[in-house]
């Protein structure tokens, strides 16, 4: 039998069981891990779930914007109907009274235009531009070639965007 040398014990040597006892098992480690692990992915998907929520909003009010974006211009538009019914309703109307109906019709008619920025293009004496005018003829005109003499339609723009070219005949050289 070996007997063991008394061991001194010094105040680092206590700290040291102190230390041992005090730092967690793995077990405690793993279960502190695997929580966090749970909070994180908890975490996760519910931004995940906000995210798509968010995705189909988004998609949503895309679609209802399309959807109902001429609702203005429609009510707009309901006025200038309602003149129209109201000027055929009338049984004993003279061309005066139809001739000022359809004025006024036709001045709430650009009013509603206005107001939704869709305006008239007027190329009559102005170069031919092919983004905003269609040219259904050249005649031989004393104008300068490629400028335009007649329009048999007008075209119209919503917000700088051709909604339709106005329909022009361009003026080409004489002798050629």
């Amino acid at each position: 039998m070996s007997q063991e040398a008394p061991s001194t014990n010094t105040g680092a040597d206590n700290t040291q069981p102190a230390a041992e006892a005090a730092a967690p098992t793995t077990e405690e480690q793993l279960r502190k891990a695997e929580q966090t692990a749970q909070e994180h992915l908890d975490a996760f998907l519910r931004a995940k779930a906000e995210t798509e929520n968010m995705r189909k909003r988004a998609t949503q009010d895309v679609a209802n914007a399309h959807k109902f974006a001429v609702e203005g211009f429609a009510a707009e538009l309901l006025a200038v109907k309602d003149s129209l019914e109201a000027a055929l309703a009338v049984e004993t109307a003279t061309v005066e009274s139809l001739k000022s109906g359809a004025d006024l019709t036709l001045k709430q008619l650009t009013a509603a235009f206005e107001k939704y920025k869709l305006a008239e293009i007027h190329p009559l004496g102005l170069k031919f531009d092919p983004h905003r005018h269609q040219a259904i003829g050249m005649i031989e005109s004393d104008a300068e070639p490629n400028t335009v003499v007649a329009v048999l339609q007008k075209g119209y723009v919503l917000h700088d965007r051709v909604v339709r070219p106005a329909l022009v005949t361009v003026a080409k050289a004489k002798g050629s």
